[in-house]
């Protein structure tokens, strides 16, 4: 018998070991730096390998999904999961935590790629989008504790960074213990466990545009928040406590988006939340102190929906793409973050030397380099509200036709 519940809140256990190892190692990038007397493009290289290993995991995991199972993709999570985590704590240098963060990757990819077609199975129409973006609440949701967690552990413990990543092994450890011994649920798309089926579908008009358009969205999301520690810590409001309100503010938004779903429809939440991303991303970019949680707001509002709506997009008109469709999905996001990390970290140097050469030093060059690096950020989300926009009409084209042709028919 399928306990639905059981593994629902699994799959909870195992996003929030994503969460964690997400928001603890922003917040203690600036220590890692400092330790190893690693450039910020080196910094950028390590957050790679996290996305890096996300993507392969996910694309491998939805290929073989239907044949090996989620019990066992979910197991692979663990073990790597599991040694990632005690790797990074003995990494001993730059090479080290290369090795280790792309196994966390890998771990936190065999998650998506199981837990996101099993959720889907589980459920359908609206009731699949609501469960789908309560799991994925808890990404933004363990950011916030992870990120509280990191800031009481660094300023008020005065603790290294070792004991915070002894921390992520706490939800690894609870979702092993929820998955074991459980029984799955089957796909419930006919044609959706034929690889060739999978495939063609990948191929379809809908299926491409969607493809470009979640490499934006993607980076959009997680560009501004896995730097925020290092761009905003000079700018006079706490990045860690930034951080938290953007996750915990895309949390609530999660758990209440069924109402959300019901009133804009899916390409209305993309659309709507490209504009309020790019909003955010270019408040961050101009102010400081206080009126940075303002920018984080708009921010959380615009990116909150991002990757569970395009999930469920591709689940609801793309569902001949079945379990590869979704890993597909949501690895290419991943794919172009990891591709984007070291890219971002080059331009915060490049803006750094382009701020010493105008005199500044100290925290103000920190801070006008970071904000310089915003600017550019917004390109992404300034992208994706023309992309969106075009997508919104173009599904309430196809919805028009379908409706007409039916009462033809």
């Amino acid at each position: 018998m399928i306990n639905k519940d059981r593994l629902f809140y699994g799959s909870c256990f195992a996003l929030i070991t994503t969460a964690f190892s997400f928001s603890i190692r922003a917040g203690i990038l600036a220590q890692l730096g400092t330790e190893f007397n690693l450039t910020a493009e080196q910094l950028g290289f390590i957050n790679s390998m996290w996305f890096l290993g996300f993507p392969l995991a996910m694309i491998i995991g939805g290929l073989v999904y239907y044949t090996v199972g989620p019990k066992r993709i979910m197991q692979i999570a663990f073990v790597a999961h599991a040694i990632g985590i005690l790797l990074t704590i003995y990494s001993g240098g730059y090479t080290g935590l290369l090795i280790s963060t792309f196994l966390i990757g890998l771990g936190n990819g065999c998650t998506e790629a199981a837990c996101n077609p099993m959720i889907a199975d589980s459920y359908s129409g609206l009731q699949m989008n609501k469960m789908l973006n309560r799991f994925h609440m808890w990404f933004p949701g363990g950011i916030v504790v992870g990120s509280l967690i990191s800031e009481f552990m660094t300023k008020q413990l005065n603790t290294g960074w070792q004991p915070q990543i002894w921390i992520i092994l706490v939800p690894t450890l609870i979702y092993a213990y929820l998955f074991w011994g459980q029984a799955f649920p089957k796909p419930k798309v006919e044609g959706s466990t034929s690889l060739g089926e999978n495939v063609k579908a990948l191929f379809t008009p809908l299926y491409l545009f969607m493809f470009l358009c979640m490499a934006l969205t993607a980076i959009s999301e997680f560009g501004p928040q896995q730097w925020t520690g290092l761009i905003m810590s000079k700018s006079g409001a706490s990045p860690m406590l930034i951080l938290a309100l953007v996750t915990g503010l895309m949390a609530v938004a999660r758990f209440f988006a069924a109402p959300v779903v019901a009133a804009l429809g899916q390409t209305g939440i993309l659309w709507g939340g490209s504009i309020l991303a790019a909003v955010g991303i270019y408040l961050f970019s101009t102010v400081t102190g206080p009126m940075a949680y303002v920018a984080a707001i708009f921010f959380a509002m615009g990116v909150a929906y991002f990757w569970p709506t395009m999930v469920g997009f591709i689940a609801q008109n793309v569902p001949l793409s079945g379990a590869l469709g979704m890993s597909i999905i949501g690895g290419v996001g991943m794919f172009s973050t990891a591709i984007f990390q070291p890219i971002i970290g080059k331009w915060i140097d490049e803006a750094r030397a382009d701020q010493t050469l105008k005199g500044l030093v100290g925290d103000a060059m920190e801070l006008a380099a970071g904000q310089d690096t915003l600017r550019t950020m917004v390109i992404f989300p300034g992208i994706l509200i023309v992309l969106f926009g075009v997508l919104y009409f173009w599904m309430r084209s196809r919805k028009g036709a379908t409706t007409t042709a039916a009462a033809a028919h």
